[in-house]
Order: C-alpha cells, then sequence, then structure tokens
C-alpha cells in the first residue's frame, strides 16, 4: 500500500473513532483485519453479508447486545478503509489499524496498544469477525462462565459434528480426571493444557502415546484419542485485561508461519498458573467461520432457518427456502403477534422485506415481490406479482387499507396512496422530496400509465395516460358520472431530433 494512502487509512480511523470510555470494564476487541483470500472476492472477507447483514456488523451487534457497558476496538487490515466506514462512528468504539498482518496475536497487540493506560482492570473479549452467526445468547453464556469460573483465560469452543476426519480444526486438550500414574486430577480437571492444530495429529507416531505435563502431573493422549476428539477452537476468547497485557508481549513468531499466535498465549498462561477453561455454546452454529463462498451460503442458509421458526407458526411462508425478511421486521412481527390478534399475513415464495418496512393485518404478497425501506401497510392489502415499493431512507411510501396493486408495477419514493385504490398491471408512480405523489381513496390507475409528483383526488380512474407534476380535480358530469382521464399524455421534448425513417 502507499504511503498516501496508509496515511489516509490511519486518519480515517483516528477521525472515525470515538472515546474510548475509562469506567467501563469490559472491552471486544474483533478481529477484521484479513482479506479471506479464499473467498475469493475484491470484497473484504468481513464485508460479505449473511441475512443482509455483513458479518462483521453481526460480531458487533451481538458484543453491544450482550453487554450493555462495553467498548469495543475493531482491528482492521486489508480493505480496512472499507471495514472503518461500514461500523462508522459509533460509541465506545476504536479502529486500530494493523497495517501489517502478522497473525493474530499481534492484532491483539495492535489492538491493546490503543487502549494502554485506559483500562486498569476489567475483561477483554476477542472475536473474528467473520464469525457472523454468534448472537447475543451466546456472548451472554460466555461471560457469564467466564465470571462464575473466575477464569484468567476462557476459549469458547466448538463441538464437531460428524466423521473426525474431515475435522480439521486445532483440537482442544484438557485436563483428565485421572494422569497417566491413575491419580485425581483434583480441581485442575477440564482446564485447558493447550490447543493441537490437525497437521500436528497427523504427524504424530501410531503406536506412542502423546504426554504433556501440567502442574506436575502427566496426561496420556492416543494418536487416535486426540484425532476423536470433537471439541475445537472457535478464534473466541475472555481474558482478565492484567494478565493479557502481562503475557501478551511474550508472543514470539518463531513457527513455519512467522506468525504471532493467540493461540500461544494458552502455554503462557498455563506456565505462569494462570487458569485457563473453555465452554461450548448451546447451538453449534454460532462458531461458523468462512473462509469460502460454500460455507457462507451454509451460513446464509442456517439464518433463513432460524427466520423460518420464528415466524412458521405466526405467517404464512410459502417456501421457507426462498424469502427474506429483515430481522427487524421479524421482531416486529413478533411483536405483533403477542397482542393475540391473527395476522393473516402471506409470504410468497422469493419475496423480499427490507429494513424499515412496516406491515399491518391482513397482508398478502404473492411471487418475487421487492419491497424495502420506509413502506407503511395499510390493512387487507394484496401486493401481486414482481411488484417493486422502495423509498429512499429520508422518504416514506403509505398505503391506505383496501388496496390492490398488480403485477409489475414499480412505485418509489415520497407517496401516499389512499384507501380501497386498485393500481393495475404495467403502471410505474415516483414521488420525490420537491414532488411528492398523493393519491386520494377509491382511485383507480390502470393500462401502461406513467404517475409523477401529482396530486390525484378521490374517485379519479386514470387509463393509458403521462401525468407529471399535475392535480387531477374530481369532476362530475352533468350526468352524474366522475370525469375519467384517458390517454392523457403531455407534448413531446426534443421532437426537433426525431424524423421519419
Amino acid at each position: 500500500m502507499e504511503v498516501k494512502e496508509t496515511n489516509h487509512v490511519y486518519e480515517l480511523a483516528e477521525r472515525l473513532s470515538s472515546r474510548f470510555n475509562s469506567n467501563i470494564k469490559e472491552t471486544a476487541i474483533i478481529l477484521a483485519a484479513g482479506h479471506g483470500k479464499r473467498i475469493k472476492s475484491q470484497r473484504s472477507k468481513m464485508l460479505h453479508k449473511i441475512w443482509e447483514v455483513p458479518t462483521v456488523e453481526r460480531v458487533y451487534n451481538a458484543c453491544k447486545e450482550a453487554i450493555k457497558d462495553l467498548n469495543i476496538v475493531i482491528v482492521v487490515g486489508i480493505k480496512a478503509k472499507d471495514v472503518i466506514e461500514l461500523i462508522g462512528k459509533r460509541d465506545s468504539t476504536i479502529f486500530a489499524y494493523q497495517e501489517f498482518q502478522n497473525g493474530t496475536g499481534h492484532a491483539v497487540q495492535v489492538a491493546l496498544d490503543k487502549i494502554e493506560n485506559k483500562m486498569s482492570d476489567g475483561i477483554v473479549y476477542v472475536l473474528p469477525g467473520d464469525m457472523g452467526l454468534i448472537d447475543k445468547q451466546t456472548m451472554n453464556l460466555f461471560r457469564e462462565e467466564f465470571l462464575k469460573t473466575d477464569s484468567d483465560m476462557m476459549v469458547l469452543t466448538g463441538l464437531f459434528e460428524g466423521d473426525s476426519k474431515n475435522n480439521s480444526y486445532g483440537r482442544i486438550i484438557r485436563v483428565k480426571e485421572l494422569d497417566e500414574k491413575g491419580k485425581s486430577s483434583g480441581k485442575d480437571k477440564g482446564k485447558v493444557i493447550e490447543i493441537m492444530e490437525y497437521k500436528d495429529i497427523l504427524s504424530l507416531p501410531q503406536d506412542k502415546p502423546y504426554k504433556i505435563v501440567f502442574n506436575g502431573k502427566t496426561y496420556s493422549f492416543s494418536k487416535k484419542e486426540l484425532i476423536e476428539n470433537p471439541e475445537f477452537n472457535s478464534g473466541v476468547y475472555a481474558f482478565k485485561y492484567n494478565k493479557l497485557t502481562e503475557l501478551v508481549s511474550q508472543l514470539s513468531n518463531e513457527n513455519v508461519q512467522n506468525e504471532i499466535y493467540i493461540t500461544d498465549l494458552i502455554s503462557l498462561f498455563n506456565k505462569k498458573n494462570y487458569t485457563v477453561m473453555a465452554i461450548s455454546p448451546v447451538e453449534q452454529y454460532v462458531v461458523m467461520g468462512f473462509n469460502n463462498k460454500s460455507v457462507l451460503k451454509e451460513m446464509e442458509e442456517i439464518a433463513r432457518e432460524k427466520v423460518y421458526e420464528k415466524l412458521k407458526d405466526i405467517i404464512e411462508i410459502k417456501d421457507p427456502d426462498d424469502f427474506f425478511i429483515h430481522e427487524s421486521v421479524v421482531d416486529e412481527i413478533i411483536e405483533m403477534d403477542k397482542k393475540n390478534i391473527p395476522l393473516d399475513i402471506t409470504i410468497g415464495k422469493g419475496v423480499y422485506i427490507g429494513k424499515g418496512v412496516k406491515l399491518n393485518y391482513n397482508l398478502e404478497f404473492k411471487k418475487n415481490a421487492f419491497i424495502t425501506s420506509n413502506v407503511h401497510f395499510g390493512q387487507n392489502i394484496i401486493i401481486w406479482q414482481n411488484v417493486h415499493l422502495s423509498s429512499l431512507s429520508h422518504q416514506k411510501i403509505i398505503i391506505g387499507n383496501n388496496v390492490e396493486i398488480l403485477w409489475g408495477d414499480i412505485i418509489k419514493g415520497n407517496i401516499v396512496i389512499g384507501d380501497n385504490c386498485r393500481i393495475e398491471s404495467s403502471v410505474n408512480m415516483t414521488g420525490s422530496d420537491e414532488h411528492p405523489l398523493k393519491i386520494g381513496n377509491n382511485v383507480l390507475i390502470k393500462g401502461t400509465s406513467y404517475i409523477f409528483g401529482s396530486i390525484i383526488e378521490d374517485d379519479i380512474q386514470i387509463e393509458h395516460s403521462v401525468l407529471i407534476k399535475k392535480k387531477v380535480e374530481k369532476l362530475i358530469k352533468r350526468n352524474g358520472e366522475i370525469q375519467r382521464i384517458r390517454y392523457y399524455l403531455p407534448m413531446p421534448e426534443g421532437i426537433d431530433a426525431v424524423e421519419d425513417l
């Protein structure tokens, strides 16, 4: 990276970092410096989305939701600018730039340098930024277990499900109940001795046990035992701050990869007789990280399954494998259900309901309808297939009761649609900030029509017309009928540039 660009990253990280709250005793370090070469993308690995939310933001949210008072340090590196701008300036959030990626241990060192002399004691959590399924419940469990056991270091572990030969993760090696002489391990039982990489296990001799001395006692493990051990390292840790800062500088890069690894802290803690414990979450999927597109897709499918499980007995979802409802909308649906009034909401195959959408009772969204941003629905509405409804973040679409919008319509911007309206197919409607679109009650719009920034009064019928910044009044003819608007086309512009062939 050029010096000018590097300086810009440092400046951006400083500008969008907020004040570290020294009164808060807990800090989370999120490791988001890696690019993820195996993901084969120009985008930062941390910006790949799970259920429409970038993974690094999901990790951030899980931490903030679980721990009320928390400082967060996000370590950025490759594609640092993109990650910093995604998170933006948030309370008690600091960015630390790891200019050269020298391993997870080095990333923690870089983060701690940013908060040096700002913490006297407390807890530091370390999490990878690609663990996009970790949630509030898991972080609460991890924190509570760390406090309850009074550990100096704790590892969140996963339990591999399936054939152990397919488990390429580093194994968690714990103190057994009995040492090799058959003597009780006492209070040491269950403590973490080390994390052993799978490739190192495979290189062990077949007929010779692997022996480890811990706290004066020798523990013996067969190669088969180590391979079949399902417990693996997730990359999530908790530390007592003082113990971490005491030992983190002792990490070295004397290994084949020439990198500084956070896992080496386990042996350093054990040498000091500091307690290292481990706990596995209730749901194993929360510790999933990804290095390729197929695993990311699997994580997306798990997120979809979680949403479906929450909603399957509240609303009707036609295809559990093909729909999207933003998590904030999911929460609102669950709150609506608590009123014990049937919602009667139907979600067709391929329907997308984005952030900011406000649902109501008796709504039907047919196949591939796309609705996002501030779209607020009344009751008793049918949205037909391939309809597009969207607004900018500061705009709003308000749809009244008993409205039907037919297939393929595109409706965007600042718009109010009154009660009992019917917008037939092939209609395009737009409202801007300066010229919002207001449609009264009992309005019918049909044919290939385009309407922009207009005011349409009640009971009007419009067919095959183009209305741009017009007011359409309710005109009653002598016979009592309301004047219809049909085939209204504005005078063409640029006609001088058009000629017959």
